[in-house]
């Protein structure tokens, strides 16, 4: 990933007038910094023992960036659908996808309602000039309650007051969206209770447990009754599923896919009522074909061409990555053929090895940042991966922004940080912004990044 600068300062710079009223703020109101600490910690704002947002500034989109991010994003989520649909009818493709034996034996239970994913992110990189999207979560992602608690938070601030003077401030009910997204397919499925009983789930252990409270406050106070359940928790009885002797109709899957192959006895009455049809399950475990990272090696790849429109191949062509599966194969690469595993370690500062499923950093190795020896044992280790294939991606430009940070003792200094822009789709319509701040090249919570609401700003008008 190429390093760009954001635009020159204008006389419409919502970051500047933004930092200049910070400024003005920290002098009349010095204890800001802990106030909002304090906040967050309230709020459940926190991953382990770290709070979510040491930073004192959103992050700002016009209403133009929003635009042409929903056109793409959209438009992604959908070639996510269709190639789902397809690769289950098609064992060429499905292969590309290299799913393990138990993985497609999931992905292959019936399910009677559309959609793979109702809730899936992109995680992209949104320039002035470009935007280009580095992965696919198509399974059930976290921080939508974070977000939306994070972007109220923020609102409640002593400098929005004064920035909201000259520019309108939008931000996102990423909640009421996802529960409606849930409840729609809900009604696909074929459920008829109104309104169904959620229950959201996954391991009690898990960091992101406070997301799932946020969450189950909202829900329930938008009138839709709901319980959190670790799979060990659920029981099946051959006719319905429940969690905490209540009967659930939807299940707001957030245990992945990789801990219900490897925990198969832990999480078996959740399979067995999956697979009886006998409760709603969010995402459907079709969702796993386009959420692993091989999905991009399938929209850049030319032997899948026919599967897409011509405008479809342009927008791929823009805004995903060339990304290919690991291995000694011949391939195209800018309409030029080339020998893949040769070309690998040619181009190592040009591109990035990562595994095809896996999350939150891990296994990503940066070939810009890394010397040849370690590089090659990098590509040794994807071609001998025993339990899934890993993908090599062209680098792509980066948003680096700096942004006032709270460091030790409460005091404010300011940092050059990389920009993940991460837009949420609930059935496919782009709803709101996971925004993750990092000195370094992986932006996530879990390799130590920060996390700053999004908000859509225009400057008001005499």
């Amino acid at each position: 990933m190429t390093s760009a600068r954001t635009p020159p300062i204008t006389p419409h710079n919502p970051a500047d007038e933004w930092t200049d009223i910070l400024k003005a703020t920290l002098l009349r109101v010095p204890a800001l910094p802990e106030d909002l600490f304090k906040r967050l910690h309230r709020a459940k704002l926190t991953f382990g023992d770290r709070v979510h947002c040491p930073f004192l500034r959103p992050f700002f989109l016009s209403p133009e960036d929003e635009e042409r991010v929903r056109t793409v994003a959209e438009t992604i989520a959908d070639l996510g659908e269709r190639v789902a649909t397809a690769a289950l009818k098609d064992k060429h493709l499905f292969a590309q996808f290299h799913l393990r034996p138990e993985e497609e034996q999931l992905v292959r239970l019936p399910t009677p309602y559309g959609r793979a994913s109702t809730a899936s992110r992109l995680d992209a990189f949104l320039l002035p000039d470009s935007l280009k999207f580095a992965e696919y979560n198509g399974e059930s992602p976290a921080g939508a309650g974070y977000a939306e608690t994070l972007a109220e938070i923020f609102r409640e601030l002593p400098m929005m007051g004064k920035f909201a003077q000259s520019y309108t401030v939008h931000s996102y009910p990423l909640s009421a969206k996802l529960l409606d997204a849930l409840v729609m397919s809900y009604v696909d499925w074929g459920g008829s209770d109104s309104p169904p009983r959620i229950a959201i789930v996954d391991w009690q252990d898990v960091p992101t447990w406070s997301e799932f409270e946020i969450l189950q406050a909202r829900f329930e106070k938008m009138g839709v009754p709901t319980v959190i359940a670790d799979p060990r928790e659920l029981v099946f009885d051959g006719q319905k599923l429940v969690a905490n002797d209540k009967k659930i109709d939807l299940v707001y899957r957030r245990v992945l896919i990789n801990d219900i192959v490897a925990k198969p006895a832990e999480c078996a009455a959740l399979v067995k009522a999956y697979t009886a049809n006998a409760v709603c399950v969010a995402n459907s475990f079709r969702c796993k074909i386009p959420h692993v990272k091989a999905f991009f090696a399938v929209l850049t790849d030319e032997q899948n061409g026919a599967l897409f429109s011509h405008d479809e191949r342009e927008l791929i062509r823009r805004h995903i990555p060339w990304t290919r599966v690991v291995a000694d194969i011949k391939t195209w690469h800018n309409d030029q053929p080339v020998e893949l595993l040769a070309f690998i370690g040619k181009e190592r500062e040009n591109l990035v090895l990562k595994p095809s499923d896996e999350y939150g950093g891990s296994g990503v190795t940066l070939g810009w940042e890394t010397d040849e020896a370690t590089w090659d044992t990098a590509i040794g280790r994807a071609l001998s991966a025993k339990n899934g294939a890993w993908i090599v991606q062209e680098r792509i430009p980066i948003r680096r922004e700096v942004f006032p940070y709270i460091a030790s003792a409460g005091k404010v200094d300011y940092r050059d940080m990389l920009v993940d822009f991460a837009p949420y789709l609930f059935r496919g319509k782009l709803c709101g912004y996971l925004t993750r701040l990092s000195a370094t090249g992986l932006a996530n919570v879990t390799s130590g990044g920060g996390q700053v609401p999004a908000f859509r700003v225009s400057p008001r008008t005499a």
